[in-house]
């Protein structure tokens, strides 16, 4: 019986590296809607093509070429026992669909492990990274200093702090990302596939407890 997960969590929660964890863990392949988008664009396949074409017009990816994807995706050899899905479905109605798609497998999504994590620690989390110019090394003023500050301690190279790390952006993406996933949220809490997971502990503890929630689902 195949397994399928989808992951949530805010940015800065960590569900990149939990994700990869679990994926070695379970030998199901972590699929990033990010991956398959940037996959399909570098490839030029058809459905990067078609995507293309949406995106030079400034227009959003319609959901049906996004499900198309993931459909590809899910098709192939390595993902026969299940995946673990980050970055889809973003709203009730890709879960919608993406429930359809498993159902042609006589399949479902298992859970739905979302690691919760205050708006107050994700900015801490976000906005204290700073970035070496020279090799791309990743410093935090609270959890990573460097030994001097402003300046890389592999390189010498000076640090700067990217636009998307800045304290206004990081509040901008967090407020996006909860307004947008709140409606999927509640879908899943309301199938009873939602499991809260507290991201707030260290990584271990986290990656414990989302080992648990998989083995019950």
């Amino acid at each position: 019986m195949a397994t399928y997960i989808v992951l949530l969590g805010p940015p800065g929660a960590g569900k990149g590296t939990q994700a990869k964890m679990l994926s070695e863990t379970l030998g199901l392949p972590h699929i990033s809607s990010g991956d398959i988008f940037r996959e399909n664009l570098k490839n030029q396949t058809e459905l990067g093509k078609e995507a293309q074409g949406y995106m030079e017009r400034g227009e959003l990816v319609p959901d049906d070429l996004t499900i198309r994807m993931i459909r590809e995706r899910l098709s192939r050899p390595d993902s026969q026992k299940g995946a673990i899905l980050d970055g889809f479905p973003r709203t009730p109605a890709q879960a919608e669909a993406l429930s359809g798609m498993l159902s042609e497998w006589d399949a479902d999504v298992d859970v739905v492990p979302y690691i919760s994590v205050p708006a107050e620690v994700l900015i801490e989390r976000l906005s204290g990274r700073w970035t070496c110019r020279a090799e791309g090394h990743v410093f935090h003023e609270k959890f990573n200093p460097p030994k001097k500050a402003g300046v890389c301690d592999f390189d010498g190279s000076e640090l700067y702090q990217r636009d998307d790390d800045k304290p206004e952006t990081v509040k901008r993406r967090i407020h996006v990302y909860m307004e947008q996933t709140s409606p999927l949220i509640e879908f899943y809490k309301e199938r009873g596939k939602l499991v809260e997971i507290d991201g707030t502990q260290p990584i271990e503890q986290v990656t414990s407890k989302l080992a648990a929630v998989v083995s019950k689902a």
